[in-house]
């Protein structure tokens, strides 16, 4: 059995790559559709020595089969956003308190005491439908900062505009999670020069807005907000962990997240540090469904471990996964 506060109690390598490995075999042991998916592969668990050797489940599984390695009921059910007719990914949990601990806990570990903020959550999208894990977490994060000013806003951008300036002008420190159309069109409504608050963008146009590089968009936010830097977050519905990016969308992971870069032609192979490839994720948290997801982001890794998001598979339903179909 694995202990669950073996997990957020990792602090180096040695000990992350342990615990990996015996998750591995758990959920090989526990998880129907892993197991089968391993079995595709011809994967023997006793022969998997090293994290490398760890078959990676595609993201895609989670919008066609139930991945779950317990047999506990399912406290939440988390779903992806998409357009009407489009299938959704759904991560069933069996265990919230899991994913709690490692919001919490990695908010911490980057940012501080979470009452040290006001957080102001201006995600339209997300809150105009249920099952969203950006949105269980936020309200965490906005009831546990216990301050009177935190909250969410919806299409209110006058009141928020309002708030924002005078909270910032008194002093507060001011946490603005946003998705990225609604940043853009905040700023168009009003400049800012802020100088006590972080701008963290959740990415995603939901189609309201031309997708733009990175690189300019961060620099539009920038100027509209009079900050140096714009925040990011990298989770993702089939995930229970965050990564962070405090600028230049570099990404850093808590300790018990780590990203792999697989090799584009070849699904099963790794590429070196800065070169580009497909993100891997090992989320430990993730313990009662799949822990080992290769997602349809490409991205590259460097040499302390942080990764950058370089975009998405063309044809990202099949290219790079070609070990879909069980």
């Amino acid at each position: 059995m694995i202990n669950t506060q073996d997990i957020f109690t990792i602090t180096s390598q040695k000990q992350f790559d342990k615990l990996a490995l015996k998750i591995f075999r758990f959920q090989y042991e526990n998880n129907k559709v892993y197991s089968e998916f391993c079995n595709f592969l011809n994967v023997n668990p006793q022969e998997v020595k090293t994290v490398q050797q760890i078959p990676f489940l595609p993201i895609q599984f989670f919008k066609s089969h139930e991945v779950v390695s317990s047999t506990n009921p399912i406290q939440e059910t988390f779903t992806s956003s998409g357009t009407t007719g489009m299938i959704t990914s759904k991560h069933l949990v069996t265990d919230i308190s899991l994913y709690e601990q490692s919001f919490r806990n990695a908010f911490s570990e980057f940012y501080g005491n979470i009452e040290d903020y006001a957080v102001l959550a201006l995600l339209p999208s997300y809150l105009e439908r249920d099952g969203s894990s950006l949105i269980y977490m936020v309200n965490d994060l906005i009831e546990r900062s216990n301050n009177q000013h935190s909250g969410f806003y919806l299409n209110n951008y006058d009141e928020l505009i309002e708030k924002l300036i005078t909270l910032d002008q008194s002093g507060q420190n001011v946490l603005l999670i946003g998705v990225t159309y609604a940043l853009l069109d905040l700023i168009e409504k009003q400049k800012f020069q802020l100088k006590n608050t972080i701008i963290m963008e959740t990415g995603g146009m939901k189609g309201k807005r031309k997708e733009i590089i990175r690189e300019e968009l961060h620099a539009i936010l920038s100027e509209g907000f009079g900050v140096k830097n714009i925040h990011s977050e990298y989770g993702m519905t089939e995930l229970l962990s965050q990564a962070y990016s405090f600028g230049s969308g570099i990404f850093e992971c808590p300790n018990w997240m780590q990203i792999l870069i697989r090799d584009t032609e070849d699904a099963l192979s790794y590429v070196d540090y800065e070169k580009t490839g497909g993100i891997n994720v090992i989320d430990l948290a993730n313990l009662n469904s799949c822990s080992f997801i290769a997602t349809q982001d490409l991205g590259k890794k460097y040499s302390n471990n942080s990764f950058e998001v370089l975009g998405r598979f063309d044809n990202s339903d099949i290219r790079g996964c070609n070990l879909m179909v069980l």
